[in-house]
Order: structure tokens, then sequence, then C-alpha cells
């Protein structure tokens, strides 16, 4: 299994160009940093499941079959057609489509660029649309009364992935040590609002408040940031959607440092300064 897990990290290296430019040459370090980068476990999983693993399969099954089909069943709106789209993409990831007598899988062109469940979603929503369209072509699926299939988003390039990061270091480096006990504790350490609550001396209400601000407070800072460095409106807006793992950036670094000693400094005055910003 390593040998082929390792071809296959070096197709997604070749495919990609280890995340240069494609006339760019890289080194063993930018080689390196790539591979880092992907989701390792999700694709040595897809690569086992894709070379019929038992073991994989498995853990496959047991991973992500009660997603998808819950997913399936939101998608058609329906449980007994939702049960029947995701048993289908079942078969089909199991490679029992054969080309040139070979059992192929789907699942050998997912390159760990994003989280396996986010690629599997996609895909089964396609599958939907592509399930209509065969079977229902004198019908514009505009036209009928099911949930709407997600759009695929497209992956962002790796300059763009560079910007998305450097918008966010700069957006929360500028924030101040209480609003990034906030972020921290909620995003990050589950925090409920009544433990937040109870740190701070003041109310939950207060609190929930205050975090649904601060949100859409970051992301209009963080759309200019990104526009300001050279992102179009839209390009901006896309790469908000982006999978928070695709970027290098240690979100618990940033919202943590230099915090504590900062906030509690502060925190005798807390409660009134959050009040009065909620």
């Amino acid at each position: 299994m390593s040998d082929e897990f390792g071809s296959a990290l070096g197709l997604v290296g070749a495919k990609f160009n280890y995340g240069l430019p494609p006339v760019a040459h890289p080194d063993a370090g930018q080689r390196a940093r790539f591979l880092q980068s992907l989701h390792l476990e999700d694709l040595a999983l897809a690569c086992g499941c894709a070379l019929g693993r038992e073991a994989a399969w498995q853990r496959f099954l047991r991973l992500y079959r009660a997603p998808l089909t819950q997913a399936a069943i939101a998608i058609t709106g329906a449980a007994a057609l939702g049960q029947e789209l995701a048993d289908s993409l079942y078969s089909e990831l199991y490679g029992l489509r054969q080309v040139d007598g070979v059992r192929r899988s789907p699942l050998s062109s997912y390159s760990g660029r994003g989280s396996l469940l986010g690629w599997l979603r996609t895909t089964l929503a396609q599958r939907y649309v592509d399930h209509y369209r065969r079977t229902r072509r004198e019908t514009s699926i505009d036209s009928l009364d099911v949930a709407p299939a997600p759009t695929p988003m497209p992956s962002p390039v790796p300059a763009e992935l560079m910007q998305l990061a450097d918008g966010v270091t700069r957006t929360l480096q500028g924030l101040p040590p209480e609003d990034r006990f906030l972020l921290s504790s909620y995003f990050l350490d589950r925090q409920t609002l009544l433990q937040i609550a109870r740190t701070l001396g003041v109310h939950e209400a207060t609190v929930s408040r205050r975090i649904k601000r601060l949100a859409a407070d970051l992301r209009k800072q963080l759309l200019g940031n990104l526009r300001s460095s050279g992102l179009s409106e839209d390009a901006a807006d896309q790469a908000l959607g982006t999978d928070p793992r695709d970027i290098e950036i240690n979100l618990r670094g940033l919202l943590q440092n230099s915090q504590a000693a900062s906030f509690s400094d502060q925190k005798a005055s807390s409660p009134a300064a959050l009040s009065e910003k909620s």
C-alpha cells in the first residue's frame, strides 16, 4: 500500500505542479510543503478504497455512509430517493464499472486538496443532476420540485490561497484581545455561550450578540483586505468559501498569540467593555 500511496502522491503533485505555476520547477522543499498541505489521511483512505482494500472500505463506510445518506436525503427531499441515490454512489465508488477489463473507481480522482467528505458531497450532488438529465429529459430540471443541488466551488489557485491566508492573518492580527478571546473560545474551544458569559461575568445573550456582530464585522474586514490585495469583488467573495484546511494558517496561534497577558490585564473591565460593544 505504501508504494501505491507514494505513486498517488506523485500523481497529485505532478498534476498541480506542487502548487506552483506551470512553468515553475519546484525544489524538494516546495514539493514537501505542498504534499504536507494535502489531506493525507483522506487521500490514503481514498487510495486504499480505489485499490479495493477491504479494510479501507470498512473504514470508509463507517465514517461516511451515514453522513452521505443524510446528504442524499437532503438533496432529493425524499428518504427513499435519497437512499437510492446514496446506494448508487456507493456502487460507483466501489468501482463496478470496468474499463479495458480493469475496475475503475471515481475515488482515484480525489486529489486530497479538499476534505474527502466535501468531495463526496459534491460528487453526490452532481450524480443527482446527471440522474435527472438522463431520466427526465422532457422536464427542465429548474422546474422540478426538489431541493437544489449545491454548485461545486472551483478550487482556489495557489496564489489566491496565499492572498487569503495573508488577508485572514492581517484581519485577525488587528483584533483587540477580547475579540480574539471570544472567537477562540466559541469557534476553536467549542465553549458554550453560558461558559463564556460566566468567564466574563456578563449575560449569555450579550455574548451571543457580540459574537454575531463580530463575525459580520470580520467578514467585511476580510473582504476589504482581500480586495486591497488585488482580488476582484467576486474572487474575494468566492475565496471566503474555501475550506479552512486548504490554507496554511494557524488560526489558534493567531487568536491566542499575546492574548493571555493582554486579556488578563483587561479582565476587570471586560464586562463593561463587552456590554458597550454589544
